[in-house]
């Protein structure tokens, strides 16, 4: 028996240690690449979000004006640098956490606008049951946002307003879905835009301001539910106009 041949490495060893070795080793290299920089953006992410969180906290109890970027850093356990990295001054980690706070009281809309499982005309119905119930019950973190804001009316009025605008945000793209796919009629819609967020405030203001005891008793227990399914049929696309 010839050992030399018997050991000879075979043609296919040769040419994947030649072709196909060179090209793993470069995909194996671009991936770790990949993961190291999806891991440092996670980071930052996180560090971000700690620091809106942290700076949230000390605004509620030491107020906007006596907490310092130093106070931030050092509740935090970062480095000033670190808060400069991401923040140029206060005003602007403030903004930021407004507009956090904006995030998290349209988050359970948003919720029910992104729930692909429901049709289209049970979305809004229930988004407008959710926005109504939401602002009774006062789950938003309004009162959060009254003692970031304690009585700067004007900083209250335009964190309504941001809130308000991501609202009509998430409504307006459930109504354009809804008239593309036939489901919702587009005028109707356009007439029923125009008047719903004067509705929904007058909502508002009944259900959480109202002084008068007995003007707040004559408010059904069911009347968003009512009024959210009073505006869905006037939107809907019925079988019968369908058939037209």
């Amino acid at each position: 028996m010839n050992l030399n041949k018997k050991i000879k490495p075979s043609i296919y060893i040769i040419l994947c240690r030649k072709l196909i070795l060179p090209y793993y080793c470069v995909f194996a290299r671009i991936m770790l690449l990949l993961r190291l920089e999806v891991s440092a953006e996670y980071m930052a992410l996180k560090t971000r979000e700690k620091l809106i969180e942290v700076a949230r906290q000390l605004f509620v109890h030491k107020g906007l004006e006596n907490t310092t970027m130093n106070d931030i850093a050092t509740a935090s356990d970062r480095g000033r640098r670190t808060i400069y990295t991401y923040f140029k001054n206060k005003k602007e980690i403030y903004q930021a956490v407004l507009e956090s706070e904006s995030d998290h009281a349209v988050a359970a809309l948003a919720k029910v606008v992104e729930d692909t499982s429901l049709p289209l005309p049970e979305r809004l119905e229930k988004m407008l049951t959710v926005r109504i119930n939401e602002r009774q019950n006062a789950s938003v973190p309004y009162t959060t946002l009254r003692h970031l804001l304690k009585l700067d009316y004007r900083r209250v009025e335009r964190i309504r307003r941001r809130v308000r605008e991501k609202e009509l945000q998430l409504l307006d793209s459930l109504l354009k879905q809804g008239i593309k796919e036939g489901v919702f009629d587009a005028d109707r819609c356009s007439r029923m835009r125009s008047f719903l967020p004067a509705c929904l405030l007058g909502f508002e203001s009944l259900t959480t301001t109202a002084s008068d005891e007995h003007l707040r008793s004559l408010i059904p227990e069911n009347a968003p539910e009512n009024f959210a399914r009073f505006i869905v049929n006037q939107v809907i696309i019925t079988q019968k106009e369908n058939k037209v």
